[in-house]
This record gives structure tokens, sequence and C-alpha cells, in this order.
């Protein structure tokens, strides 16, 4: 259960990633489920090493949502150049 969860919650962040960078995206909608989960891993691992959470606690919304968006704009300018 705990890899739906992972899923449901990466599908999520990464919808909301979405909207708030308005846009045209290369990416459909598997591209906006894995980003939205490495997004969510990324902001624990910042938020960890800085402090935030401890090594049990996951990251939050705001940290994940961060993450999301930072991948999606890499993945724009990566993707945008060979297209």
């Amino acid at each position: 259960m705990g890899i739906l969860a992972w899923i449901f919650f990466g599908l999520i962040v990464g919808i909301i990633a979405k909207l708030l960078m308005p846009g045209r995206d290369p990416g459909g909608f598997i591209v906006t489920v894995l980003l939205g989960i490495a997004g969510a891993l990324l902001g624990g691992f910042i938020g960890r090493a800085m402090g935030f959470y401890g090594p049990d606690q996951s990251a939050g919304w705001l940290m994940s949502i961060g993450g999301a968006i930072v991948l999606l704009a890499l993945y724009r300018v990566l993707v945008g150049r060979r297209v």
C-alpha cells in the first residue's frame, strides 16, 4: 500500500506544480506523476538536510511541491531544447 500512496501523493503534487507553473509542458500524465514523486523525495531530502524534518519524517506539502516545481523547470529547460 505504501507504493500506491506515493504514486497518489506524487500525482497530487505534480498536478499542483503544473498549476503553479503555467505554460507549455513537454510531458504528459506519466511525467507529471514521476516529477511529483521525485519532487516529494527531493523536498524531503532538502528538508532533512536543512533540519526541517527528522530522519523518519516525510516531506511536507510545501517542500514536495517546491521540489516538483524545481524538477519541472529543469525538465522544461532540458527537453525544451531538444524539441
